[in-house]
């Protein structure tokens, strides 16, 4: 199976979702690919649709390798398996995440203050992201929606490896996957079309969902 893109892979998590209707849930995508696919579950939930920022950890000297990922409210989380093959040193993890905190500070810059958060404490929370691979992204994210007091939390992407999946279940509340993997390949080997999201479509698209709930 593949996806013909994100939407598609919106419309079908979205189906397994419609028990969340009337439980005044939030739908929260990470930026930029899973707000995408988000928004396919919010209308069907005809629910808020927000955005999560997490940025990657980048390896030195391995531009490709993601070694962790920094989320808002200072949420850092190390991709303990990846940091050792590449013998990463503290000293270097630090370098890395300071880079990376920066770049996720010039991002929220995109957002705020345009953009405030949606009050999550108490509601429940269907988190999405258009895949996952290491899930260090998704780990951070489910952090920083603690911190914010989010009461249940389901995990929805279309695809990840089943591995990374059962670990990331004992974080959150419920985990639904419509290709869980034995052995994961690259996120764009499972869409016809998985053409790289603009950011700076995302405020926009959010501003248009928020003035299509006050009108409800």
């Amino acid at each position: 199976m593949r996806f013909r893109d994100r939407r598609e892979a919106g419309r079908i998590l979205a189906s397994r979702l419609h028990y969340l209707c009337g439980h005044d849930p939030i739908v929260v995508g990470l930026s930029p690919g899973g707000v995408i696919v988000a928004r396919q579950i919010a209308d069907a939930l005809v629910a808020p649709l927000d955005v999560l920022l997490v940025h990657k950890i980048r390896a030195p000297g391995f531009p490709g390798a993601a070694i962790g990922a920094i989320g808002e409210q200072d949420v850092v989380v190390r991709n303990q398996r990846i940091i050792r093959a590449l013998r990463i040193t503290p000293a270097a993890f630090r370098q890395a995440a300071r880079s990376a905190k920066a770049d996720l500070v010039q991002r929220a810059a995109r957002y705020h203050p345009g953009h405030r958060p949606l009050p999550v404490a108490g509601r429940p929370v269907v988190l999405v992201d258009d895949g996952i691979v290491t899930g260090a992204t998704a780990r951070a994210a489910v952090r920083v929606l603690r911190a914010r007091q989010a009461g249940r939390i389901i995990l929805a992407v279309p695809v990840a490896p089943l591995e990374v999946l059962r670990s990331l279940s004992r974080g959150v509340d419920q985990t639904i996957c419509t290709l869980p993997l034995v052995e994961m390949t690259s996120l764009g080997a499972w869409y016809t079309d998985f053409s790289e999201v603009d950011e700076s479509q995302v405020p926009g698209l959010l501003t248009r969902r928020e003035a299509e709930m006050a009108r409800r």
